[in-house]
């Protein structure tokens, strides 16, 4: 992932065949999902994971794998039936372990699931994490940003806020933030999905608006490697063939013996971007690691996570619309267009305590992130467990990217001014608890589980915004800085503390604390299954806000405003799951869950507690089946109605909208496995509405960028030592604007690979990212003046070795 996308799949002993049964999950963990921190690392070579891994490495032979993703930590290996049985070609005896209350298989839960496993995240040819999200049916991930700050949601849910709002990024089973839609420091920024994933997990609706804070929608939990069930590792190395990239990775893992296990990964790269930018944007790296203790009574974990990373921030690009269609600008490739050129080097602006700061263009995202954390679970005995994970982050870094102001007039002028959102995070860091005990007992011909549980987490969100704004003339990538009557220049335009008329020049620094008691029981008995949890969210907001004044070119302290609020909401859900057979199964669910808002309600309304604070609530209704044929076909359906009720402020319109909406539909999951064939598939039809709005001529429409059906096709062939494959994604037409006057056309994208064996531990492959070079618009401003695309085609090609 993350740039070698063709092979991140698991190590093969000699011998053992090639091919999607042959690499499945190899830890048939004893333990809970395993979770990891971060932290910085910027240059730093992965010398460190070589040293430790290298050494006995080439002295290790592989061990063989076992063919199902690990289990949940506190379940036995048994729990989890091979992925790759023909006829559980989705998994269904998996055992999950994100956003369930008890540990049994998806087959029994009452819950919308997808899980990938390392191979199947290979096979995606995804470059980042959001863009391999757009692989798992029912989510909608805009991964036209860039390595982060994409726009997130699961089927039925509103994209009407920048982030994932309403879905929870975890890592290892907590949040990467606390909040998803952050502006300028979404939780994606912080995340890398490389090659010490073991598995993805996701859950929408359901029970996620009551085991989570924050995520009515859903939950994305990255689920990392912890080395038990292993010893062996692999090396990669990635090399763009069209466009400037290398990168190297690599990662260990196994017993130290004792009951004492460990893994170590990561990369180290460098490059232009996703775009022919001719500038070194991409340049970084990431170290994961954890080491395991496991004894008679549990487990302890340790994780560390360190991440210093840069990359290219994509934004949208001048365009203009005719006829209610999008149409290119001339000296414009939305596909390839990238303005923080080497017409633009610098730009100075004030930081929070109101010193000038020159920063580098080059910067893009640049996201720097140190973690540690412990995690355990104990058999207290009687039926007694006991786990806490706890996890404290350090995140900081800056978000530049060229925000298009206007088009030119539609192009006939030579040149458009553009917003440089250069804005400094200057603290997103976090320290967040959870802590579950429950209990497991005999009850009414069957058994029950009591769950009770408390989240606690401090999120920190401080953010300098000063925007200048300068003129550049018509280029995809090698644009010229002018003045007003068009001349070269190295100036801006616009200060900061003038920009949209001063709107935009702000500092803030704000804490919030969340304390969320849960409660969850569970009854199995027979072929039924039944849970309830509730949840009371709890949170505190204590800072200040300054804004910027244009007179005197400084913070205003007459601008202060003071944060300190308190704001709660009591969440529900409740399924019930009945198994028809082995092979089918039907369940239904009623939930309703709240995301807090942060920083976006900031610079509106007073928050010292003197009027009521805006919350975004959903309500959700599921009816799903769960069927399998011995023929090797699986197939996951669920029925969904969604309403949706939030409040929002937009910063490119500067509006603050009130909005409710609804949206009904179908969700598919299915997968297929014959001899050398394998093929996963989904789609989604939504019939969304807006029911209610701040402006009422609204009212009626569709939600802006929600299209119809969303659909996504995988298939790959293996014969011998050749692997051929492909990753198709999809959208119908949407319109761009919650008015319904702009179109988005459809389209789909092509990913594929190409994997050879050269040898029983080597491997070499070729991946093609958007392979037919499509033309596929995401978003588009309001006005129509400026869209953002999926990157154009990039060709890669990766040498792998297994030891």
């Amino acid at each position: 992932m993350d740039g070698s996308t063709t092979m991140h799949s698991g190590r093969r002993q000699c011998g053992e065949p090639r091919g999607p049964a042959s690499r499945a999950a190899r830890h048939n963990d004893p333990e809970t999902p395993d979770m990891r921190p971060s932290s910085p690392l910027r240059r730093l070579p992965l010398a460190i994971a070589l040293s430790l891994a290298f050494p006995a490495a080439w002295s290790q032979t592989a061990t063989p794998e076992a063919s199902s993703p690990p289990s949940s930590a506190s379940e036995p290996a048994s729990a989890a039936a091979p992925q790759d049985a023909p006829s559980d070609a989705l998994s269904l005896n998996q055992v999950v372990v994100t956003g369930a209350s008890t540990k049994t298989s998806k087959m029994k839960q009452s819950l919308s699931i997808s899980s990938m496993g390392s191979e199947q995240i290979a096979k995606t040819g995804a470059t980042s994490a959001a863009e391999l999200l757009r692989a798992v049916p029912g989510l909608r991930s805009e991964s036209s940003g860039g390595e982060g700050n994409a726009n997130i949601t699961v089927r039925g849910v509103p994209l009407s806020a920048g982030g994932s709002r309403y879905v929870q990024i975890q890592e290892d089973g907590l949040p990467v933030l606390l909040f998803g839609d952050i502006a300028f420091g979404t939780a994606d920024q912080f995340l890398r999905a490389d090659v010490n994933i073991d598995r993805l997990e996701v859950v929408r609706g359901g029970s996620a608006s009551t085991l989570a804070s924050n995520s009515p929608g859903g939950l994305i939990n990255f689920i990392s490697k912890t080395g038990k069930g292993e010893q062996g590792g692999s090396m990669a190395l990635t090399g763009g063939l069209d466009h400037r990239l290398w990168r190297l990775e690599a990662d260990y893992g196994g017993s130290l013996g004792r009951g004492t296990s460990f893994h170590i990964g990561g990369f180290q790269r460098q490059g232009e971007g996703g775009r022919p930018t001719g500038r070194t944007l991409e340049q970084g790296g990431q170290i994961k690691a954890n080491l395991t203790q496991t004894f008679d009574a549990g487990y302890l974990r340790l994780h560390v996570k360190a991440l210093d990373d840069r990359t290219p921030s994509l934004m949208p690009v001048p365009v203009q619309v005719v006829d209610g269609q999008i149409r290119t600008v001339a000296g414009i490739d939305p596909r390839q267009a990238f303005f923080l050129t080497s017409g633009l080097p610098a730009d100075t602006t004030v930081d929070r305590n109101g010193n000038a700061v020159t920063t580098s263009t080059r910067d893009g995202l640049r996201v720097k992130s140190f973690a540690i954390g412990l995690e355990t679970s104990l058999d207290l005995g009687q039926g007694w467990t006991l786990e806490d994970r706890f996890r404290r982050t350090s995140n900081s870094g800056r978000f530049m990217a060229l925000f298009p102001a206007d088009n030119g007039n539609n192009g006939a002028n030579a040149f458009f001014t553009g917003t440089l959102f250069n804005t400094s995070l200057d603290d997103l860091g976090n320290t967040f608890n959870d802590l579950k005990l429950s209990r497991k007992f005999a009850l009414a011909g069957g058994s029950a589980t009591v769950l009770g549980g408390l989240f606690n987490g401090v999120q920190q969100v401080a953010q300098t915004w000063f925007w200048n704004q300068y003129n550049l003339s018509f280029s995809n990538n090698s644009a010229r800085v002018v003045d007003a009557a068009g001349q070269p220049s190295t100036l801006p335009v616009s200060s900061g503390w003038d920009t949209w008329g001063g709107c935009c020049a702000r500092t803030f620094d704000v804490q919030y604390t969340q304390t969320s008691p849960y409660l969850a029981l569970a009854w199995e008995g027979g072929p039924v299954n039944v849970d309830l949890s509730v949840r009371r969210d709890g949170q505190r907001a204590s800072g200040y806000t300054l804004a910027g004044n244009a007179q005197t070119r400084s913070w205003d302290p007459a601008s202060r405003q003071e944060v300190d609020y308190k704001v709660s909401h009591t969440s529900y859900s409740g399924g019930v799951n009945y198994t028809v057979s082995s092979d089918l199964a039907v369940f239904g669910r009623v939930s309703n869950g709240v995301a807090f808002s942060a920083d976006r309600l900031l610079y509106g309304n007073p928050l010292d507690g003197s009027v009521p604070v805006a919350i975004n609530e959903i309500d959700q209704t599921e009816l799903g089946l769960k069927w399998r044929d011995k023929s090797g076909l699986s197939l996951f359906v669920t029925a969904f109605d969604a309403r949706t009720n939030e409040s929002n402020y937009e910063v490119t319109t500067r509006t603050f909208t009130a909005n409710r909406y609804r949206a009904r539909g179908l969700e598919l999951e299915g997968a297929y496995t014959s001899g050398p064939w394998r093929l996963t598939a989904g789609a989604t039809w939504t019939h969304a509405r807006i029911r209610s709005a701040n402006d009422a001529t609204l009212v009626g429409n569709k939600p802006r960028r929600q299209a119809a059906l969303v659909w996504q096709l995988a298939p790959s062939y293996t014969v011998g030592d050749l692997e051929l494959g492909a990753a198709v994604v999809g959208s119908g037409k949407s319109y761009g604007d919650d008015a319904n006057t702009i179109t988005m056309k459809a389209y789909a994208v092509v990913n594929a690979f190409v994997n050879y064996a050269l040898t029983e531990k080597v491997m070499l492959g070729l991946s093609a990212n958007n392979l037919f070079d499509k033309l596929a618009y995401t978003e588009i401003e309001g006005d129509g003046h400026a869209a953002r695309a999926l990157n154009g085609r990039t060709l890669r090609a990766t040498l792998k070795i297994d030891f």
